[in-house]
């Protein structure tokens, strides 16, 4: 019994003790019963909230940069890109059939009376060519594998070079069988359709010739003496007359990109040869240039329609860009 005043016997006096408190106010009492704790009004974070306290300021710039992500590959794959207009790959007319292929195709376009001040079609500065060859041509030899898939149409073709020709300017006879054979077998050329299929050969007969051709040369077989150096295909001759003028040269629509401009020359005569008789202008202002387009004479419409009025290439303004390729996306 506690009794401060010593009243009762046997009591004990703690009046003298000191107070004792416990170390940690804010410590529960460990002498007091717990209560329920009483209900919070608070809610579970969701997913994305966790997400946006984890990486902050990251949460907002992945959400865009994916967003920016998907239309760049879709701007690819439609074909988009820089420089202006579209690399979605331009038409080339329609295939004739081999039995309506005759004569001279893809001559130059007109009459062959043209202004001596040509605004386009002028031969750039350059190296030497050949003015006269002697009317005969040699075979390089070699052939290549069959290319292409040929689900309907197989050719072969020979690589010659007019006697006369000098090629040690520009790698020899074998250079320019390369460049030809690559060209051709490169997946934005021909091949590309399923239904053709191509392979070199040096003996027999083969359904054409690609032929590099001297000046006066390519004029007689082209079909006339013109102002304008060009390159055609002699149906009746089965020979692709590439005009060695022009391989040496190029063309001012290609900027002094001679290798553009032979793959160029290589497969718009070829493409004559397998059937794509007419040639095409540029369809779309800014974009890349049909390869059956003239391009040897410009990639803008109006210069080609000032040298044919009556042809097929409308004066409309229309403006493209060069381009070597049927299928410049591959």
């Amino acid at each position: 019994m506690y009794d401060p005043l010593g009243l009762y016997p046997g009591a004990v006096n703690r009046s003298h003790q000191p107070l004792r408190a416990r170390w940690d106010p804010t410590a529960p009492d460990p002498n007091r019963a717990r209560g329920p704790r009483p209900e919070r009004n608070t809610k579970k974070q969701s997913a994305l909230g966790r997400f946006v306290s984890t990486y902050g300021w990251r949460a907002y710039a992945l959400p865009v940069l994916f967003v920016v992500t998907v239309l760049v590959i879709v701007d690819a794959v439609r074909g988009g890109g820089t420089g202006g207009g579209s690399n979605v790959a331009p038409s080339f007319g329609r295939l004739s059939p081999r039995a309506a292929t005759a004569g001279i195709i893809g001559a130059p376009p007109g009459d062959g009376q043209f202004p001596a001040d040509l605004p386009t079609g002028a031969l750039p500065e350059g190296g030497p060519f050949t003015e006269n060859g002697a009317g005969t041509w040699r075979v390089v030899p070699g052939a290549t594998a069959e290319f292409g898939a040929g689900a309907e149409y197989h050719f072969s073709y020979t690589v010659e070079i007019e006697d006369g020709v000098d090629t040690s300017g520009f790698g020899g006879d074998e250079s320019v069988a390369k460049m030809i054979d690559s060209t051709l077998a490169n997946p934005k050329s021909w091949a590309h359709d399923k239904k053709f299929a191509f392979r070199r050969v040096d003996q027999g007969k083969p359904d054409f010739r690609i032929s590099l051709t001297s000046r006066q040369t390519t004029r007689k077989s082209c079909g006339f003496d013109i102002p304008i150096d060009s390159s055609c295909f002699n149906a009746d001759l089965d020979r692709v007359v590439l005009s060695e003028v022009r391989w040496v040269r190029g063309a001012l629509a290609f900027e002094g990109d001679i290798g553009s401009y032979r793959q160029y020359q290589i497969n718009h005569e070829v493409g004559h040869a397998i059937g794509y008789h007419q040639h095409q202008p540029c369809e779309t202002d800014g974009g890349l240039a049909p390869i059956m387009m003239q391009q040897t004479f410009g990639t803008k419409n109006n210069d080609i329609a000032a040298l044919d009025p009556d042809g097929l290439v409308p004066m409309d303004g229309k403006s493209c860009r060069f381009n070597p390729w049927p299928y410049p996306r591959g």
